[in-house]
């Protein structure tokens, strides 16, 4: 039945030609991730990432390759910090607002507005990882008192963040999905054959077969709550009859990002502290002890999962407000001649999609807290670190892909299925 399907899938020829391009592109990624920015100790990098656990999950946020500091060590970070960096300026910049109402108009605004913000945080981030790498260690990773080989070092991992960033355009256009959602997944999956060998290789069978057994469940509760939204009913009256649809408003309308900005802000007390720790003046290392006692990421304090909790869900209430804009959206059911039954068009409507986008992301922000802080819970109880198959925040981008992947591979059999009979 599978074999079946996967052989009349690859029968499709222009679908065939985006699978075979989206692998293709998938392995020079790959590929870049394990060549080294020049002039760096790698293999003092490798102590440093066994004896700093948390540069793991610092890696891991970046969706960058740390751990060798390849030159696509900063991964897509700098470009997904200006896509938030450009949704936050909406509320800023009246301007940026107006541009929306022209949607092709404001598409491209955005985009190159974004591109040319990616170039310089990327220069930036660079020296800062630089620099931040050489205070951990005790040796020298890249030596930043030599300003040439530091700058050479800042642009090649400048050049090819530019580059990774063309490279999931390019896999958007030709290849099946969204380019930036495959590398990422890409990323997390990369890991998780080393974490099961890991496990069967010490012969802890029973903790794996526990672990196999609850991210099977979080992955069905997550597609449950990833496919769940609200129909809101709507007719449409200016024919004969009347005509009824529905305008869907998604249960998790923020996706993954409230735990991205929730998790930046939350470590960036604990990096701080690991660099004020090392300081000579004792009033400066006793803060950053004091930052380190309470924002560990090996041993997180309750004050830490209660305020990660919190950042999520506001975090969560935040970007809805911005990006979903409940007048624009009454205006155009109104435009179209549709209306919702017993509200009346215009603010009202608007005001009822307010509560129920409000309603509805109370339960999406609470999930995506409970997610993100549920691993560090389970660690408090079980007194245990407990390295997770797939970590439950990434397989709700892993689970997002996988659903939309499947709804354009379908989308492009019935387009074929369809064209036979032209």
């Amino acid at each position: 039945m599978i074999l079946n399907h996967i052989r009349s899938i690859f029968s499709v020829k222009d679908l065939k030609k985006k699978i075979i391009a989206t692998l293709l592109l998938v392995l020079v990624y790959k590929f870049l991730s394990v060549i080294p920015v020049p002039w760096a100790n790698t293999e003092g990098i490798s102590a440093i990432m066994d004896q700093q656990k948390w540069l793991s999950l610092f890696s891991a946020l970046m969706w960058g390759w740390l751990e060798n500091f390849s030159i696509i060590l900063m991964g897509l970070s700098p470009y997904i910090n200006a896509v938030i960096i450009i949704q936050l300026m909406w509320v800023i910049v009246p301007k940026l607002g107006d541009l929306q109402k022209e949607w092709e108009a404001w598409q491209r605004k955005i985009n190159k507005m974004t591109r040319w913000l990616t170039l310089p945080l990327a220069f930036l981030q660079s020296y800062w990882m630089i620099l931040l790498l050489n205070n951990l260690a005790n040796w020298t990773i890249i030596d930043i008192m030599n300003w040439q080989v530091v700058l050479l070092a800042m642009v090649i991992a400048t050049a090819w963040t530019i580059f990774l960033m063309w490279l999931w355009e390019v896999m958007t256009e030709y290849g099946i999905g969204n380019g930036i959602s495959i590398i990422i997944m890409a990323w997390v999956l990369s890991w998780t054959p080393w974490v099961i060998l890991n496990y069967l290789w010490s012969w802890n069978i029973a903790l794996f077969a526990w672990l196999l057994l609850a991210t099977l469940i979080i992955i069905y509760i997550i597609i449950k709550f990833t496919e769940g939204n609200r129909r809101i009913p709507l007719i449409y009256t200016k024919t004969w009859r009347e005509e009824k649809s529905y305008f869907p408003i998604r249960v998790n309308q923020a996706w993954m990002i409230p735990i991205i900005f929730a998790i930046s802000l939350v470590t960036f007390p604990w990096i701080v502290g690991q660099i004020m720790s090392n300081s000579t003046a004792t009033q400066t290392a006793a803060i950053g002890n004091w930052l380190l006692q309470h924002f560990s990421l090996q041993n997180p304090s309750w004050s830490f999962i209660i305020i990660y909790f919190i950042l999520v869900l506001l975090f969560s209430f935040f970007y809805v407000s911005i990006t979903f804009n409940t007048e624009q959206v009454a205006e155009s059911i109104q435009k179209r001649g549709w209306y919702i039954p017993w509200v009346r068009p215009g603010v009202e409507t608007a005001e009822y999609l307010s509560k129920v986008s409000t309603h509805l992301n109370l339960f999406g922000g609470w999930f995506l807290a409970l997610i993100a802080v549920l691993p560090y819970i389970l660690w408090k109880v079980m007194w245990q670190s407990v390295d997770f198959i797939i970590s439950w925040a990434w397989l709700i981008i892993i689970v997002a892909v996988i659903l939309d992947l499947i709804r354009k591979v379908d989308a492009e059999m019935k387009m074929y299925d369809y064209s036979k009979f032209k």
